[in-house]
């Protein structure tokens, strides 16, 4: 599809519409609304989310769509627009594009506008760290995509129905509720394969492997990584399969396959990178440095999660900030730091989880501090502590 759309536009150039000297065959607006939002469809199923190219053809559309009144596929570029955001800018700019989504779909009063927005909001949100208001954006998406009276279904690279369900099952998890997280990602995933929303599905085996990796799931981060590399080759998902070779990567690492694991890791970090994504990267590299610190790399693994750190800030990706904190104080323990440099990391990662509402990281931090605690009462000045990961 993409070869074909590919000759509506000027030597390949992704946005640069073919002119003609002949009235009868030039390109109407309408026409060229349509070729843009398609072009930039297939563009972003096959190149991903942070494709270039497929903003620059939501940014031209975007101007058509005011000018021909067309709220739906203003829409459309919105979402491509908060998409590309959402994997390349500062999140508070993404979340700018959120809420014009969200006003849009207010003003048309529609429902499948409606669900999206909340995907959007919601995505953004627990990207930023606030968990609460993010679940309950996506609590309100799966109502309205429940209660049925779609309007008009729109086309999605992913499901929104999809997307709302496995943020809920996230945020489930953030709140110790580690049952019904499971069990929301699993119709999440049943879902995606009901729409037949294959990108939804790779999306939806991602989250689910996070959740395994989240409890420390060898097996089940290993099933989810493999069956999104499988999924990713088939379907040229340039954008998940990275991720599926991260995932694979620490599920090898923390089974013991250490140098096979960690050349996992890093492949994938090496072919995300080339896509100029940066999303996820922070916990990726959360991922890498727990790999590294299992292979005694934990000098290596304490500068991972300074880079990781200094890329969360960066981006405002603070999801995992509290986790970054606390790695740092493991791997500062293990190398036998300062006493005050354990302690404040420590703290910033009870603290990050509180102010997040993250119950379950809030747990996690606590417990891995009182046991440092203790063996360091036990040592009697002793150094280099064996901590637990998760």
């Amino acid at each position: 599809m993409l070869l074909v759309l590919s000759h509506f536009f000027e030597n390949g150039r992704w946005g640069s519409l073919v002119g003609t000297a002949i009235e009868e065959q030039s390109l109407t607006a309408e026409d060229q609304l349509f070729i843009l939002t398609q072009a930039a469809l297939y563009l972003t199923t096959s190149r991903g989310m942070g494709s270039p190219e497929a903003r620059i053809c939501h940014v031209r559309a975007e101007a058509l769509c005011h000018s021909l009144n067309r709220p739906m596929h203003l829409y459309v570029t919105l979402i491509g627009q908060w998409r590309y955001s959402s994997i390349h800018d500062k999140l508070s700019t993404t979340m700018q594009i959120a809420k014009r989504v969200y006003s849009l779909a207010q003003e048309q009063n529609n429902s499948a506008m409606t669900i999206g927005a909340c995907r959007a909001l919601t995505s953004t949100l627990y990207h930023l760290g606030d968990f609460d208001i993010a679940q309950q954006y996506a609590m309100l998406g799966v109502e309205v995509w429940r209660s049925g009276g779609i309007q008009r279904e729109i086309d999605e690279v992913t499901a929104p129905a999809v997307a709302c369900l496995f943020f809920e099952a996230l945020s489930e998890w953030h709140f110790a509720e580690i049952s019904s997280a499971k069990t929301t990602m699993a119709k999440a995933i049943a879902l995606a394969k009901e729409l037949n929303d294959m990108h939804g599905l790779a999306v939806a085996l991602y989250f689910s492997g996070c959740l395994g990796h989240f409890e420390g799931n060898c097996a089940e981060v290993e099933r989810c990584g493999s069956d999104l590399i499988e999924l990713s080759t088939r379907h040229n998902f340039e954008l998940w399969l990275p991720a599926g070779s991260v995932l694979r990567g620490w599920a090898r690492s923390a089974s013991g396959s250490l140098a096979e694991g960690i050349a996992w890791i890093e492949n994938g970090l090496v072919e995300y990178r080339v896509t100029s994504s940066m999303l996820f990267l922070p916990y990726w590299l959360a991922l890498k440095a727990e790999a590294l610190h299992l292979a005694h790399c934990t000098s290596a693994a304490l500068e991972t999660i300074r880079e990781a750190e200094a890329l969360a800030e960066e981006r405002e990706e603070r999801w995992w900030s509290a986790e970054l904190h606390r790695l740092r104080a493991v791997f500062l323990s293990a190398m036998g730091a300062d006493e005050t440099q354990i302690d404040a990391s420590f703290c910033q990662a009870i603290s990050t989880a509180k102010q997040q509402k993250s119950i379950s990281l809030k747990k996690r931090a606590e417990a891995t501090y009182v046991e440092y605690r203790r063996q360091r009462a036990s040592m009697a000045g002793g150094r280099g502590f064996r901590l637990p990961l998760w």
